[in-house]
């Protein structure tokens, strides 16, 4: 997951012009750049509300406000700690998906300014998931309804998958990449009731 966000989505955007989140632990800034956006870093509000997470996102929109370049580095090297369980997995997926809701809207006055693919990438961010919770749950209507197997959806869902995964295999270098396939039953029917939650709480601090 780790790499697919680095090395595909990063690596796409940086392309186009702009590295829209610099992850916290692979990220460096230019002092003096940072200096001139501290007061606003540090005091990051939503609705009135402090804001205690997402600080990478928030950052590096606010860089990119200031008009300064973020850059993907493909030989770079970091460490960080990840879940190895579910209930902090699950916690970090809330994070993050109420991190990417709001930095949204702060980043829509920034789009304009950008690559159009940058546009295309933000809004497919945000309205994918939307769009892949409504097909699930319109395939699983049909299945309770007409006891018909909606192939069509599963078909079109699995070789999104397949295609998506051998390509990071080949690029990686790495069969198990090809596992990462079983990642989307994962992000149906776990991740995306997760996400919907953080939705409808923007408001909200923490986990």
């Amino acid at each position: 997951e780790y790499w697919l966000a680095c090395n595909e989505e990063r690596a796409a955007q940086a392309r186009f012009g702009a590295v829209m989140c610099c992850c916290g632990p692979c990220a460096m800034y230019r002092r003096s750049a940072l200096l001139l956006l501290l007061d606003q870093y540090e005091t990051q509000f939503f609705r009135g509300k402090p804001s205690d997470f997402g600080e990478d996102r928030h950052l590096t929109i606010l860089m990119l406000k200031a008009g300064f370049q973020t850059e993907y580095v493909p030989d770079a090297v970091a460490a960080t700690v990840v879940p190895d369980r579910l209930g902090p997995y699950l916690r970090q997926q809330l994070r993050w998906a109420r991190s990417t809701f709001r930095d949204t809207f702060l980043a829509l006055r920034l789009l304009p300014e950008l690559d159009r693919y940058l546009t295309l990438d933000v809004v497919g961010q945000n309205l994918g998931p939307l769009l892949l919770a409504l097909s699930s749950i319109a395939a699983l209507a049909q299945l309770a309804l007409t006891a018909t197997v909606p192939w069509w959806t599963g078909l079109i869902i699995a070789s999104m998958t397949v295609v998506r995964c051998s390509v990071a295999a080949f690029r990686a270098r790495e069969l198990r990449f090809l596992g990462f396939s079983l990642h989307t039953l994962i992000n149906i029917f776990l991740l995306l009731p997760v996400k919907a939650y953080p939705l409808c709480t923007l408001s909200n601090s923490g986990a």
